[in-house]
């Protein structure tokens, strides 16, 4: 990790600790090095640092390419390696960065759902996400949040002590997918990404709230 990174892993990990009463479930499954993507789905602003927080491993976050414009917040986006992407989350330089960063042995984290959801319900998947896994080589590492929509909702003003709990899957490889795609018509590579898709999302609710 660097410095800043590590700064604010310890910010969060004490915050999610004192004030949410936070609970890690098989944090194991995550490879400390190489490349990973982490798939989880979202209902809070709060998940992506939780989610983060859970393992021990500096991971690339993204962030609309818009909050970069506001100097001291893009600072420290900068000092945590934050990737910025535009506002569908995945398309053009944003894909170019991430996949890049997968080539560094990096490690990313994704919401397949592309928002959060309204109602801290699980959305079905969108494509994106099967576009990044099937043009890297990376395992995908699914991860479920609990609590996170009633501590801190789209509707919530300000976070509750809730307590609040992710839970990491194990790994998926994709191997069987990627091949077919290297070699498919456009439409079957379209219809490999929404499969790859929906399999993450199939993988994520079926994680449960405690450990395995």
């Amino acid at each position: 990790m660097t410095f800043s990174y590590r700064c604010g892993w310890l910010f969060f990990r004490a915050l999610f600790a004192l004030y949410f009463r936070w609970r890690v479930f098989n944090p194991e499954r995550v490879p400390l090095a190489g490349p990973v993507i982490l798939a989880s789905n979202h209902a809070s602003y709060i998940d992506p640092p939780l989610v983060g927080a859970g393992i021990r491993r500096q991971i690339n976050y993204l962030a609309r390419d818009s909050i970069f414009h506001v100097p001291i917040l893009a600072a420290i986006l900068r000092s945590w390696e934050v990737v910025p992407v535009d506002r569908d989350g995945g398309t053009g330089r944003g894909l170019k960065d991430i996949l890049s960063r997968l080539e560094e042995g990096r490690a990313i984290i994704l919401f397949p759902e592309g928002t959060r959801s309204r109602h801290g319900e699980l959305n079905p998947a969108r494509s994106g996400i099967g576009l990044t896994v099937v043009k890297s080589s990376a395992p995908v590492v699914p991860a479920r949040v609990f609590g996170t929509h009633d501590a801190y909702g789209p509707h919530k003003r300000l976070p509750r002590p809730r307590r609040v709990m992710v839970k990491y899957g194990q790994p998926l490889l994709f191997e069987a997918l990627r091949a077919e795609a290297a070699t498919a018509s456009k439409q079957r590579v379209r219809e490999i990404y929404q499969q790859v898709a929906d399999e993450i999302m199939s993988a994520i609710a079926r994680l449960e709230p405690r450990p395995d």
